[in-house]
């Protein structure tokens, strides 16, 4: 309505208040959105480490890939990926393993906050680097001995949801 001939200034007011309200309710549904996407992911996290220690599959020590090597992150669980680029913890806590650093952390070690978990890891990356998590547990599962299927997730060639 703004540049519209002949609208009102109160006119053209309720015109933004109107398009302010939709963005802002559309910012609050896609937050809903992902906030239960990371509340489904940390469900299937809890229930990968449930099964690899229910299975007896011991936690390494975890290390964060930084510019020049790898550096101590004091953290205990299971990498995630072959590259290990992506690890949960012991505690359930989901980890992106690489960080920026160089010699100071290598030597000293790095603190790897926590990240909200996906359920869709790599999306946006190339072609065949994004595998839905489930997908990737269930692997994983395969990958440390520890059987192929995870409690709560859907079978393989389950149908998903998205």
């Amino acid at each position: 309505m703004p540049g519209v001939p002949g609208a009102t200034p109160q006119e053209r007011e309720e015109w933004r208040r109107g398009r302010a309200e939709a963005a802002a309710a559309h910012v609050a549904a896609a937050e809903r959105a992902r906030a239960a996407e990371t509340e489904r992911a940390r469900r299937l996290l809890e229930g990968f480490v449930a099964e690899v220690r229910r299975r007896g599959v011991p936690p390494v020590p975890l290390r964060a890939r930084v510019r020049g090597g790898r550096a101590r992150t004091g953290l205990r669980g299971w990498y995630l990926r072959r590259d290990e680029s992506l690890a949960v913890a012991e505690d359930g806590a989901f980890h992106v393993l690489t960080l920026a650093g160089g010699l100071r952390e290598r030597l000293l070690g790095v603190h790897p906050p926590p990240a909200d978990p996906p359920l869709q890891v790599g999306r946006g990356a190339r072609d065949g680097e994004s595998v839905e998590l489930a997908e990737l547990l269930r692997r994983r599962l395969e990958e440390l001995g520890a059987g192929d299927q995870l409690p709560g997730a859907p079978g393989p060639g389950a149908p998903t949801s998205r």
